[in-house]
């Protein structure tokens, strides 16, 4: 009997540390409201769980994650009715952290919307995905998942990019992958180049292309170069904040329009004014001259709160 319950005690551990080893601390909200087709609600509460488990419980990339070393990221997909039984338009945000060296602070790496997705779904159909045959039977059904996976490759490449100088680059090959055999049918969006200037297919196209692999540059050196070295000498990590905005200037006017240029912004204003306001003053004039270049949107906020 002791060898019996020795024996279970072992099956269960290698089942949680299987289970618990996946690299995505995922949270996928699925909001229905906007649906209009007196679907039954309960529809989208096993879609939400459906898609929870389909990035939580599968294994990305071949490398073990420590339940500490998870990716933090949500998923908002904001859905509509269209005049097809089972068929939706819909929006999804992601959004993903990248936790800073001896912090409790998680840093934006994305943080962006997608409109334009269109797809199908009944509820209890299997969530599969096989990234050598993205596209099954029913594209419609195919381009859920292969939304899905494709943000998950997109996650994973930009937090390795952050740790080391272009290590994402096997998991953005992944998701051009998705790109390059993406399903294709009418009013499925955002996998081509004429489906737009800022969509799924340039968003890997940049970071793939050769002409601008300096953004892999600006990634490793804003994150492991700069924030990851607060801790240590937040004078040095700010100066070196300063030249990862004067590369990025350098960049982007060499390279204008690029869709990588203004994802690369999202969601980071807040922090960038918590850094460069404990700036001497000369610094902190240059960073709000460039940021408000390099980051229009938010222009505003750097000129009256970097002062």
């Amino acid at each position: 009997m002791p060898n019996k319950l020795a024996l279970l005690f072992i099956i269960s551990l290698l089942s949680f540390t299987a289970a618990d080893c996946q690299e995505l601390n995922a949270r996928v909200t699925v909001n229905s409201s906007r649906v209009k087709n007196n679907v039954n609600q309960k529809v989208f509460q096993t879609l939400q769980t459906s898609l929870n488990n389909f990035l939580t419980n599968r294994k990305w990339c071949t490398d073990n994650f420590l339940p500490n070393e998870k990716i933090d990221c949500n998923f908002l997909l904001n859905m509509e009715s269209t005049d097809q039984l089972n068929v939706y338009k819909a929006s999804l945000t992601i959004q993903a952290a990248r936790p800073v060296y001896n912090s409790s602070y998680g840093s934006p790496i994305i943080n962006y919307k997608d409109d334009d997705i269109f797809f199908k779904y009944i509820e209890f159909q299997q969530l599969d995905f096989n990234e050598n045959r993205v596209t099954g039977t029913d594209p419609y059904a195919s381009n859920l998942t292969a939304l899905f996976a494709y943000y998950a490759y997109m996650i994973i490449a930009f937090d390795y990019d952050s740790y080391a100088l272009k290590g994402g680059d096997l998991y953005f090959q992944k998701a051009q992958n998705i790109v390059n055999n993406a399903p294709d049918s009418r009013g499925i969006n955002g996998w081509k180049a004429f489906d737009g200037l800022r969509n799924r297919y340039w968003l890997v196209e940049n970071m793939m292309n050769s002409r601008y692999a300096i953004m892999h540059d600006v990634y490793y050196n804003y994150y492991r170069l700069c924030f990851d070295k607060m801790y240590e000498d937040e004078a040095a990590a700010r100066s070196e904040l300063l030249n990862v905005l004067n590369l990025l200037d350098n960049f982007i006017s060499d390279n204008p329009n690029k869709m990588i240029n203004q994802f690369f912004f999202q969601g980071k204003a807040t922090e960038l004014i918590k850094v460069f306001s404990k700036s001497v003053q000369q610094d902190k004039i240059r960073a709000s001259s460039l940021l408000q270049k390099l980051d229009i949107t938010n222009a505003a906020r750097y000129k009256d709160e970097l002062k």
